[in-house]
């Protein structure tokens, strides 16, 4: 935060340091964020349903896909969040259960097609 208080910066100076964030570039960033989760989660429910995952390994499984999703998604931001994004709630927990919901869907019928015949 700068201080108005400073010798030598003026009203002027100091709205010039604020960041501006552009809008459309803000909402073209959240809609990979969720075209990213929602596609890690069709491919983690593929993988899921190939290696038998049942009950709770399963979940543990979906977890450990958004967690390496949300590292992903933050190393292409080049870890400055706060350039792209309002803040890190947004890497981490935005289309987390809507991803859940396509990774139940995908898993369950993989599984069903790899090991029931």
């Amino acid at each position: 935060m700068a201080n108005l208080g400073a010798p030598g910066k003026t009203a002027g100076d100091i709205t010039d340091e604020l960041l501006t964030f552009n809008v459309e570039n803000m909402q073209n960033n959240a809609k990979i964020i969720y075209y990213s989760r929602t596609f890690m989660s069709i491919v983690g429910g593929v993988i899921a349903g190939i290696l038998g995952f049942t009950g709770l390994t399963g979940f543990l499984f979906y977890f450990l896909v958004m967690a390496i999703t949300s590292v992903g998604l933050a190393s292409k931001a080049s870890f400055s969040v706060h350039s792209y994004f309002d803040g890190w709630n947004k890497i981490i927990f935005d289309g987390f259960l809507g991803g859940l919901l396509s990774f139940v869907l995908f898993w369950t019928f993989t599984y069903d097609l790899v090991h029931i015949f």
